[in-house]
C-alpha cells in the first residue's frame, strides 16, 4: 500500500491505475478505524480494481461543542490495519490540503431538507460539513464507486443526494452495519464509554429491534411505538435525541398505515457518548 499525502501525488497515481483500465473505489474515513471500516474496503474491493481510502478528521462538520480536538487519531495503526485489509493507496491530506483558502474562507455546500433534520438538527451545520468535504474528496480522488457505511443512514442519503445533484460520475455504495456480538454498531466513539455504560450501550439495539417489530407488525400508532421506545432509553439511563421511524428513501414521515420501506432510527446520548443506529423495517 502506498500513502500520499499531497493532491499531486495521489492524482499520479490514481492517473496511472485509471489510464491502465481499472477502476477506482473509494472509502473516506476519519481514521481510528475498526472492523466497521474494514468491511467498507472488502466492499470497495468488489466493485473496483484499485481501492483508495483517506484518513481527514474533517473540522468543518464538528460544532464549537463537540469533540473535534479529542477525536482519536491513530494513523500509523490505521495504515498498518488498511495494509492488511487489501487497500491500495491511502490518502492523508493536511487541512491545508483540504481547504487551500482556509478552513474560515471555504467554499461550503449545503443539502437543503435531509440535512436539517434529525441529526442535522440536533448538529447544526454538521452535514454541511459533511457535503463540504466530500466533495472536495471526490474532485481530488474522482473514484467510480465509493463506500460508506448505513450506520451514518442520513449521512448516506446526503451524500447519494450531493452526488444526484451535482453530477458526480461516482456510484454510492451503502455496506451493511457491523456490530459487536452484542448487538451494539461499531463505533470509534464506543472507546469513550466506561465499563458501566458499555454495559448499557447494547440496549439501544434492543430497542430498535423492538421497534421494528411493532411497526412491521402494525401493533400501535407510530407515535405511541416512538413515545415508548424514547422512554426505554431514558429508564436505561440514555438521554435520547430521537427515536423515529421515517420513510427509508427520504427519512419523511411515512404515509398513514404504511409499513414498507420504513427505518428506524435513534440518537441518543450515553454520560458524554453520543451514539447512533438504525434498523430496516419490512412489512408482514
Amino acid at each position: 500500500m502506498r500513502i500520499v499525502e499531497s493532491a499531486e501525488a495521489l492524482r499520479e497515481v490514481v492517473g496511472e491505475q485509471r489510464r491502465s483500465g481499472r477502476r477506482i473505489g473509494f472509502v473516506p474515513t476519519m481514521g481510528n478505524l475498526h472492523a466497521g471500516h474494514h468491511s467498507l474496503i472488502a466492499l470497495a474491493r468488489e466493485h473496483a480494481g484499485f481501492v483508495v481510502a483517506s484518513i481527514f478528521v474533517n473540522p468543518t462538520q464538528f460544532g464549537p461543542n463537540e469533540d473535534f480536538a479529542r477525536y482519536p487519531r491513530t494513523p500509523g495503526q490505521d495504515a498498518e490495519a488498511l495494509a492488511q485489509t487489501g487497500c491500495d493507496l491511502l490518502f492523508m491530506p493536511t487541512v491545508e490540503t483540504m481547504y487551500p483558502l482556509g478552513v474560515a474562507n471555504a467554499v461550503r455546500i449545503s443539502v437543503p431538507g435531509i440535512a436539517d433534520i434529525l441529526d442535522g438538527a440536533s448538529r447544526p451545520g454538521h452535514f454541511d460539513g459533511v457535503a463540504t468535504v466530500v466533495a472536495r474528496l471526490f474532485n481530488l480522488v474522482q473514484p467510480d464507486v465509493a463506500v460508506f457505511g448505513r450506520k451514518d443512514y442520513q449521512q448516506w442519503l446526503v451524500v447519494r443526494a450531493l452526488v444526484r445533484d451535482l453530477g458526480f460520475p461516482v456510484t454510492i455504495v451503502g455496506a451493511p452495519i457491523v456490530r459487536e456480538s452484542d448487538g451494539l454498531a461499531m463505533s470509534s466513539r464506543n472507546q469513550y464509554l466506561d465499563d458501566r455504560q458499555r454495559a448499557q450501550a447494547p440496549l439501544i439495539h434492543e430497542v430498535l429491534l423492538s421497534v421494528a417489530d411493532q411497526v412491521s407488525h402494525g401493533m400501535q400508532a407510530l407515535a405511541a411505538i416512538e413515545a415508548a421506545a424514547h422512554e426505554r432509553l431514558s429508564h436505561g439511563g440514555f438521554v435520547p435525541d430521537y427515536v423515529v421511524v421515517r420513510r427509508g428513501d427520504d427519512l419523511g414521515m411515512p404515509e398513514p398505515g404504511q409499513r414498507d420501506g420504513l427505518i428506524a432510527l435513534v440518537a441518543a446520548r450515553l454520560g458524554g457518548v453520543r451514539l447512533i443506529d438504525n434498523r430496516e423495517i419490512a412489512g408482514d
